[in-house]
Protein backbone atom coordinates (compact mmCIF):
# COMPACT_ATOMS: atom_id res chain seq x y z
CA UNK A 1 0.00 0.00 0.00
CA UNK A 2 1.12 3.21 -0.88
CA UNK A 3 2.25 5.94 1.90
CA UNK A 4 -0.30 8.28 1.34
CA UNK A 5 -2.95 5.75 0.79
CA UNK A 6 -2.19 4.76 3.95
CA UNK A 7 -2.06 8.16 5.61
CA UNK A 8 -5.79 8.88 3.34
CA UNK A 9 -7.43 5.41 5.09
CA UNK A 10 -6.53 6.38 9.05
CA UNK A 11 -7.81 10.11 8.52
CA UNK A 12 -10.90 8.20 7.10
CA UNK A 13 -11.36 6.52 9.81
CA UNK A 14 -10.60 9.06 12.43
CA UNK A 15 -13.26 11.25 10.79
CA UNK A 16 -16.03 8.35 10.34
CA UNK A 17 -14.82 7.79 14.34
CA UNK A 18 -15.34 11.39 15.13
CA UNK A 19 -18.68 11.78 13.56
CA UNK A 20 -20.02 8.59 14.98
CA UNK A 21 -19.14 9.80 18.70
CA UNK A 22 -20.54 13.11 18.01
CA UNK A 23 -24.12 11.07 17.24
CA UNK A 24 -23.72 8.85 20.14
CA UNK A 25 -23.32 11.84 22.25
CA UNK A 26 -26.02 13.69 20.83
CA UNK A 27 -28.03 10.43 21.16
CA UNK A 28 -27.41 10.16 24.51
CA UNK A 29 -27.95 13.55 25.55
CA UNK A 30 -31.64 12.72 23.80
CA UNK A 31 -32.36 9.86 25.70
CA UNK A 32 -31.04 11.54 29.18
CA UNK A 33 -33.64 14.48 28.26
CA UNK A 34 -36.26 12.20 27.80
CA UNK A 35 -36.04 10.06 30.81
CA UNK A 36 -35.65 13.21 32.78
CA UNK A 37 -38.82 14.69 31.17
CA UNK A 38 -40.21 11.45 31.58
CA UNK A 39 -39.80 10.73 35.33
CA UNK A 40 -40.87 14.44 35.58
CA UNK A 41 -43.80 14.25 34.53
CA UNK A 42 -44.48 11.35 35.88
CA UNK A 43 -43.71 12.73 39.67
CA UNK A 44 -45.93 15.89 38.91
CA UNK A 45 -48.79 13.65 38.01
CA UNK A 46 -48.17 11.38 41.19
CA UNK A 47 -48.04 14.19 43.28
CA UNK A 48 -51.08 15.27 41.68
CA UNK A 49 -53.37 12.26 42.49
CA UNK A 50 -51.69 12.46 45.78
CA UNK A 51 -53.20 16.00 46.69
CA UNK A 52 -56.69 15.01 44.99
CA UNK A 53 -56.89 12.28 47.77
CA UNK A 54 -56.00 14.31 50.35
CA UNK A 55 -59.03 16.38 49.62
CA UNK A 56 -60.82 12.93 49.20
CA UNK A 57 -60.12 11.93 52.54
CA UNK A 58 -61.52 15.73 53.94
CA UNK A 59 -64.68 16.04 52.22
CA UNK A 60 -65.23 12.22 53.20
CA UNK A 61 -64.83 13.41 56.63
CA UNK A 62 -66.58 15.98 56.05
CA UNK A 63 -69.91 13.47 54.74
CA UNK A 64 -69.46 11.43 57.73
CA UNK A 65 -69.81 14.55 60.09
CA UNK A 66 -72.84 16.37 58.03
CA UNK A 67 -75.73 13.58 59.63
CA UNK A 68 -74.77 14.04 63.17
CA UNK A 69 -74.95 17.76 63.03
CA UNK A 70 -78.26 17.79 61.60
CA UNK A 71 -79.68 15.29 64.05
CA UNK A 72 -78.50 17.51 66.55
CA UNK A 73 -80.05 20.46 65.12
CA UNK A 74 -82.93 18.42 64.57
CA UNK A 75 -83.29 17.76 68.14
CA UNK A 76 -83.71 21.62 68.72
CA UNK A 77 -85.81 23.22 65.46
CA UNK A 78 -87.86 20.24 64.11
CA UNK A 79 -90.27 22.29 62.08
CA UNK A 80 -87.14 23.14 59.92
CA UNK A 81 -87.56 20.22 57.91
CA UNK A 82 -86.54 22.10 54.47
CA UNK A 83 -83.51 22.77 54.96
CA UNK A 84 -82.54 19.14 56.68
CA UNK A 85 -83.65 18.32 53.42
CA UNK A 86 -81.53 20.03 51.30
CA UNK A 87 -78.70 19.32 53.01
CA UNK A 88 -79.25 15.53 52.99
CA UNK A 89 -79.80 15.72 48.79
CA UNK A 90 -76.91 18.19 48.60
CA UNK A 91 -74.95 15.63 50.41
CA UNK A 92 -76.00 12.65 48.52
CA UNK A 93 -75.45 14.85 45.48
CA UNK A 94 -71.44 15.68 46.64
CA UNK A 95 -70.87 11.92 47.54
CA UNK A 96 -72.10 10.24 44.14
CA UNK A 97 -70.63 13.57 42.12
CA UNK A 98 -67.77 12.19 39.69
CA UNK A 99 -64.76 14.59 37.81
CA UNK A 100 -63.03 17.07 39.17
CA UNK A 101 -65.69 20.05 37.80
CA UNK A 102 -68.46 18.19 39.15
CA UNK A 103 -67.11 17.48 42.91
CA UNK A 104 -66.94 21.30 43.03
CA UNK A 105 -69.76 21.89 41.92
CA UNK A 106 -71.63 19.66 44.39
CA UNK A 107 -69.26 21.14 46.79
CA UNK A 108 -70.67 24.21 46.41
CA UNK A 109 -74.51 22.97 46.80
CA UNK A 110 -73.35 21.13 49.92
CA UNK A 111 -72.20 24.33 51.82
CA UNK A 112 -74.99 27.07 50.93
CA UNK A 113 -77.27 23.94 52.17
CA UNK A 114 -75.47 23.80 55.06
CA UNK A 115 -74.79 27.55 55.90
CA UNK A 116 -78.55 27.85 56.18
CA UNK A 117 -78.30 24.76 58.96
CA UNK A 118 -75.89 26.57 60.94
CA UNK A 119 -78.09 30.27 60.22
CA UNK A 120 -80.69 28.05 62.47
CA UNK A 121 -78.64 27.62 65.30
CA UNK A 122 -78.82 31.69 65.32
CA UNK A 123 -82.50 31.19 66.47
CA UNK A 124 -82.11 28.90 68.91
CA UNK A 125 -80.24 29.73 71.95
CA UNK A 126 -79.93 26.32 73.47
CA UNK A 127 -78.45 24.83 70.47
CA UNK A 128 -76.07 27.37 70.13
CA UNK A 129 -75.16 26.75 73.46
CA UNK A 130 -74.98 22.42 72.90
CA UNK A 131 -71.76 21.33 73.03
CA UNK A 132 -71.96 18.55 70.92
CA UNK A 133 -73.60 21.13 68.13
CA UNK A 134 -69.94 23.21 69.19
CA UNK A 135 -67.65 20.47 68.51
CA UNK A 136 -69.23 19.33 65.26
CA UNK A 137 -69.37 23.17 64.35
CA UNK A 138 -65.15 23.22 65.32
CA UNK A 139 -64.59 19.54 63.00
CA UNK A 140 -66.20 20.73 60.33
CA UNK A 141 -64.74 24.57 60.21
CA UNK A 142 -61.16 22.39 60.81
CA UNK A 143 -62.12 20.24 58.38
CA UNK A 144 -63.02 22.71 55.76
CA UNK A 145 -59.99 24.51 56.34
CA UNK A 146 -58.25 21.19 55.69
CA UNK A 147 -59.81 21.21 52.35
CA UNK A 148 -59.01 24.49 51.47
CA UNK A 149 -55.20 23.97 52.03
CA UNK A 150 -55.36 20.28 50.09
CA UNK A 151 -57.03 22.23 47.17
CA UNK A 152 -54.50 24.92 46.79
CA UNK A 153 -51.53 21.99 46.82
CA UNK A 154 -53.76 20.14 44.01
CA UNK A 155 -54.72 23.11 42.16
CA UNK A 156 -50.39 24.07 42.14
CA UNK A 157 -49.74 20.45 41.38
CA UNK A 158 -52.23 20.58 38.50
CA UNK A 159 -51.10 24.21 37.46
CA UNK A 160 -47.25 22.55 37.00
CA UNK A 161 -48.27 19.38 35.06
CA UNK A 162 -50.38 21.29 32.62
CA UNK A 163 -47.88 23.54 31.55
CA UNK A 164 -45.16 21.01 31.27
CA UNK A 165 -47.41 19.05 29.00
CA UNK A 166 -48.33 22.73 27.17
CA UNK A 167 -44.70 23.59 26.54
CA UNK A 168 -42.00 22.89 24.53
CA UNK A 169 -39.83 20.57 24.41
CA UNK A 170 -42.14 18.41 27.35
CA UNK A 171 -44.94 18.63 25.76
CA UNK A 172 -43.78 15.84 22.68
CA UNK A 173 -42.64 13.65 25.78
CA UNK A 174 -46.24 13.87 27.19
CA UNK A 175 -48.10 13.60 24.24
CA UNK A 176 -45.48 10.45 23.50
CA UNK A 177 -46.66 8.91 27.08
CA UNK A 178 -50.21 10.07 26.61
CA UNK A 179 -50.24 12.33 29.88
CA UNK A 180 -53.02 14.57 29.98
CA UNK A 181 -54.17 18.07 31.51
CA UNK A 182 -55.95 17.70 34.18
CA UNK A 183 -58.55 20.24 36.15
CA UNK A 184 -58.09 22.76 38.26
CA UNK A 185 -60.45 22.40 41.77
CA UNK A 186 -62.24 25.68 41.38
CA UNK A 187 -65.17 26.71 43.85
CA UNK A 188 -66.24 30.51 43.61
CA UNK A 189 -64.88 33.19 45.94
CA UNK A 190 -68.48 33.29 47.91
CA UNK A 191 -68.90 29.88 47.98
CA UNK A 192 -65.52 29.19 49.66
CA UNK A 193 -66.33 32.50 51.71
CA UNK A 194 -69.66 30.32 52.92
CA UNK A 195 -67.65 27.70 53.77
CA UNK A 196 -66.88 29.18 57.38
CA UNK A 197 -69.44 28.14 58.97
CA UNK A 198 -71.67 30.89 61.19
CA UNK A 199 -70.36 32.21 63.48
CA UNK A 200 -72.61 31.59 66.89
CA UNK A 201 -72.84 34.61 69.05
CA UNK A 202 -73.38 34.25 72.87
Amino acid sequence: MLPWKHGFNESLILNSMGTLGIILIVVAVVVIYVVLAYNGLVTLKNRTEEAWSDIDVQMKRRYDLIPNLVNTVKGYATHEQTAFEKVTEARAKAMSASGVADKGQAENMLTGALKSVFAIAEAYPDLKANQNFLELQQELSDTENKIQASRRFYNGNVRDLNTKIETFPSNIIAGMFAFAKREFFELDESEAAAKQPVAVQF
